[in-house]
């Protein structure tokens, strides 16, 4: 295996501590073996040396809310192109995803195991991923998309895609069943209505505890498979933690006792404070989103951003995931100077992408910090993110990523 020397550069290792200077992390194949000074550093023989002067040594981002094979269009577009080519269309999602340092995800619905494994096998190039299959949602829920037209704009469904439309606790156990059979790594499910779906409301509560809890019985005790849920309003929220569910997406509407259950229970909040966001940018610019989702996403950013700065005073753990396919691929990393919008600092935003991200996905041990025996994921930026969190934005700051020391993007040369 051969190996590789990141030097000279400022390090900001994911763990919150002091940005280090003139850092020095070693490579071998796959992984991390040395971080400190190069005059600390045995370095071997034939060993590729990158200068790093004037930039910022970070983890590998994580974006702990994706849909990879998707990104909203107008239902025209949705419903006449052919099967086969948001596949096709995700190859460019996965490269751009990649190219701003993200270099792992957990893909929140509708991307199957033959993509992840394309990932992996070094077919196409992208973050590697946990996947969800299909969300779980109920008649008539978010994620139904039959409109009252009679159109069914749901993405299709396949052999490696169950349908994920259930109603009652026994259904609801198969189909946790059945995505667990097509290779899901965790289950997801809308708990409560959302700002895209044409038929409910952000704040209606979706499925009972009873079939929440068979959700976690099924997934998690059975099978060691965590459950995500998306869930907005308060009551739809405190069901799922309730039910045991590990990971809160969205959090629209927070309340003292979702605080006090989240925090009694270790449950994870991932804000995507840039999906409403988008979704109302979208309605001012283009035709892809549907007028209800425009109207729903006006009614909701004010309260999902009071609710998220609300939650991260109280201490809530908050891992950064953008909900990317709803807004376009690539500008995941705006949520970061959102996140400091509602009064996190750039370093605790950072740290949600890396360290605390990590933890959501179960990846502590092998990612999310800059430290010996981790995966080498790294990226370098030619700004000072701590300085300015929204020079992130632009991905021709980040000018070097590396994903399991193979270097996927170089704009040093």
């Amino acid at each position: 295996m051969g190996y590789t020397l990141i030097e000279n550069g400022t390090l900001i290792d994911g763990q919150g501590g002091s940005p280090i200077p003139d850092a020095t992390v070693l490579v071998e194949g796959s992984k991390i073996v040395k971080v400190g000074h190069v005059k600390d550093i045995d370095v071997p023989e034939n060993t590729r040396v990158i200068d790093a002067e004037g930039k910022y040594i970070l983890p590998g981002l994580i974006d702990t809310h994706v849909h990879m094979t998707m990104e909203l269009k107008n239902i025209q577009d949705t419903i006449s192109n052919p099967f086969s080519y948001r596949f096709f269309e995700s190859t460019q999602f996965l490269k751009r995803t990649l190219d701003v340092g993200i270099t792992s995800v957990r893909d929140a619905g509708f991307t199957d195991i033959g993509v992840k494994k394309a990932v992996e096998d070094g077919l196409i190039d992208g973050p590697r991923m946990q996947i969800s299959i299909n969300p779980l949602t109920i008649t008539g829920g978010h994620g139904d998309n039959w409109t009252r037209s009679g159109v069914d704009a749901t993405l299709q469904t396949y052999p490696g895609m169950p349908n994920g439309i259930c109603d009652g606790v026994e259904e609801v156990r198969k189909t946790v069943r059945k995505m667990l059979r097509s290779g899901a790594d965790v289950i997801k499910v809308h708990a409560t209505g959302g700002v895209t779906s044409p038929t409910d409301h952000p704040e209606f509560t979706q499925f009972s505890y009873e079939e929440l809890r068979v959700m976690v019985e099924e997934a998690q005790y059975r099978n060691g498979v965590k459950v995500m849920a998306h869930a907005q309003g308060a009551e739809g929220i405190k069901n799922a933690i309730r039910a045991g569910i590990y990971s809160i997406e969205h959090g629209i509407y927070i309340d003292d006792e979702v605080i006090e259950l989240m925090l009694e229970n270790g449950t994870f909040l991932v804000p995507t404070l840039l999906a409403p966001v988008s979704v109302l940018e979208s309605g001012e610019q283009n035709d892809r989103m549907a007028p209800y989702a425009v109207e729903k996403s006006k009614e909701v950013i004010e309260a999902h951003q009071a609710s998220i700065a609300k939650a991260y005073q109280a201490g809530v753990k908050i891992a950064m995931g953008t909900d990317a396919g709803v807004m376009e691929h690539g500008t995941n990393l705006r949520e970061l100077g959102l996140m400091c919008d509602i009064g996190m600092s750039p370093m605790e935003s950072i740290v949600a992408s890396t360290k605390t991200a990590a933890e959501c996905l179960g990846w502590e041990e092998q990612t999310g910090t800059v430290e010996e025996g981790k995966w080498a994921d790294l990226i370098l930026t030619n700004t000072n993110p701590l300085e300015d969190i929204h020079s992130l934005e632009d991905a021709n700051h980040i000018v070097f990523v590396m994903k399991d020391g193979k270097v996927c993007k170089d704009l040093l040369k």
